[in-house]
């Protein structure tokens, strides 16, 4: 993991602009032109490398960002796409067929999660919904079918880490794929370093990082990018998940300050989630000691970046948890908003929001309170600051009473 230095490899990419640009060209077509038939015909089968023939199989600008986000998850290749669902979908259409099924995470994104549960039957796909940090069940939930484990790094909204050492072992046991989204913990984790086979980014969150753009990326060997891109059998292909251009472009310039902004967002919510739970509340942030995937974490990320943006609090009821979201947007402390990743702090009731896809028992099951609020910590020049006036919202509205421990620091 020492070897790997996913800022360095992005740093190290050099493009050059059609006019000697320090950026490079957009090429604003949807058809590219050819000098001869022949060449035409190769580009279509795939076997004109550099040449383009229609922007859905590929585009440079699409090529050069998906170039640079597999140096950054440390794989051979990767393929972007207009959304994060768009990646996910692909993906998972591409590895299973017909009678196949699926281990996942129970604790995933509501998308990904009502994709799995509720379009893919249809296909006869089915998925086991595990606890997967619980390895025993995930052993007897693998059947003669099974050709995936599917996990996020760091789990939305509950924030659970993945054992993705452990998760490795078990899919090379049973010749399985391990699939992870990366999406909370760009930089921090790579988890082809653990053995992932491949990686899946959210771009529109902390990567793009400016809440202006959808979009998405799946990071993997070469001769899975080609899969998923064939012509005839191709899953993204043929689903037609592309991304434009244009924004491509500006995912690109983003991308090239995400070690920056990483580092801001992880240290803001380290120092919110101290204070805050000292404070009283009842706050998850992987970087607390009390959070109790707090030891694996600290084993598998790289450390200058710290333990992530995102950190959750408990306001007891959705009513108090949104009577303090209105007034802290009122206090300019940033958007009731979803998404994550912005350079204000966003938050959200995760389980009217991101997660309301998830049954109401199956939330309550798996940890999602009615009250639990999911913050996306921007990065403020000024933390110390943001936390005294949070306070004084959470002390308004009285998800912290005046009588409990009232730290000045």
């Amino acid at each position: 993991m020492e070897n790997f230095n996913a800022a360095n490899e992005i740093q190290d990419l050099q493009y050059f602009g059609e006019f000697g640009g320090v950026n490079p060209s957009i090429s604003d077509s949807s058809t590219y032109t050819f000098l001869s038939a022949k060449t035409m015909f190769d580009t279509f089968e795939g076997n004109a490398e550099g040449c383009y023939l229609y922007s859905r199989h590929s585009s440079p600008m699409n090529l050069y960002l998906a170039q640079a986000l597999a140096k950054m998850e440390n794989t051979e290749s990767a393929n972007v796409t207009a959304s994060g669902m768009g990646a996910i979908t692909s993906v998972l259409m591409q590895v299973c067929k017909s009678g196949d099924h699926i281990i996942s995470s129970r604790t995933i994104y509501g998308g990904t999660y009502a994709f799995l549960k509720n379009f893919m039957p249809q296909f006869n796909v089915e998925t086991s919904f595990v606890d997967i940090n619980n390895f025993e069940s995930i052993e007897n939930a693998i059947t003669p079918n099974t050709k995936v484990i599917y996990c996020e790094s760091v789990s939305n909204p509950l924030l659970e880490v993945a054992d993705l050492r452990k998760l490795s072992e078990i899919c090379k046991k049973h010749n399985l794929k391990l699939i992870v989204d990366n999406t909370f913990s760009p930089l921090s984790i790579s988890p082809t370093v653990f053995g992932a086979d491949v990686v899946i980014h959210s771009l529109t969150k902390f990567i793009n990082g400016s809440s202006d753009t959808v979009g998405g990326v799946y990071c993997a060997t070469q001769a899975f990018i080609d899969d998923t891109k064939n012509v005839n059998s191709g899953a993204c292909m043929l689903l037609g998940p592309t991304m434009d251009s244009l924004r491509s472009s500006s995912i690109l310039k983003n991308l090239r300050t995400l070690h920056i902004r990483i580092k801001q967002h992880s240290h803001n919510a380290m120092y919110l989630a101290e204070r805050f739970e000292k404070d009283g509340l009842k706050i998850s942030y992987p970087g607390l000691p009390s959070h109790k995937n707090h030891e694996l974490m600290k084993s598998m990320i790289h450390e200058e970046y710290g333990y992530g943006g995102l950190l959750t609090l408990d306001a007891g009821t959705t009513e108090k948890a949104n009577e303090l979201m209105e007034l802290m947007q009122a206090e300019n402390l940033g958007y009731l908003a979803v998404s994550l990743g912005f350079y204000k702090t966003l938050f959200s009731c995760s389980g009217k929001s991101t997660s309301s896809e998830i049954p109401e028992e199956e939330r309550a099951s798996i940890g999602i309170s009615d009250g639990l609020i999911r913050f996306s910590i921007g990065l403020d020049h000024d933390i110390k600051r943001t936390y005294h006036k949070m306070k004084e919202c959470m002390l308004k509205v009285g998800v912290l009473n005046h009588h409990e421990n009232i730290s000045i620091s």
